[in-house]
């Protein structure tokens, strides 16, 4: 019988998700709402959801356990390196908009080949009014 691997998380993001999560929002957001987001993201507490339920808001597709970037979290998890919380944008369903991972998009992924039930660290913000 295969050994269970679990996911060690850290307690907090890395400060380098911070400017990568910056990076993905400028795709999407003007640059003064991408600076108050990562600002709310860096002071925002941390929660948990299950990995399925997030990808489901994101409306993503799961990557391969075989993308690079999943395979080397995959690889972390395995030697015992703690993953990063991941960064998000709380969604909107009555505008039809979907939660968006701004950071760990692969560490979601990676949590969830090893289980779809896999609790995720999160730093969880909503879009600020002036947004909408």
């Amino acid at each position: 019988m295969a050994k269970k691997v679990t996911v060690e998380w850290a307690d907090a993001p890395a400060e380098h998700d911070y400017p990568a999560a910056a990076s993905f929002l400028r795709l999407t957001a003007a640059p003064a709402l991408v600076e108050v987001l990562t600002a709310l993201l860096s002071h925002a507490p941390t929660v948990e959801h299950r990995a399925k339920d997030i990808l489901r808001a994101a409306r993503l597709q799961l990557l391969p356990a075989d993308d690079p970037e999943v395979a080397r979290d995959l690889k972390h998890v395995t030697k015992g390196k703690p993953l990063s919380p991941i960064l998000l944008v709380r969604g909107e369903l009555s505008l039809d908009r979907p939660l968006q991972i701004a950071d760990g998009y692969h560490r979601l992924c990676a949590s969830y080949h090893l289980s779809q039930d896999t609790e995720i660290p999160c730093r969880l913000v909503d879009l600020p009014a002036i947004a909408v």
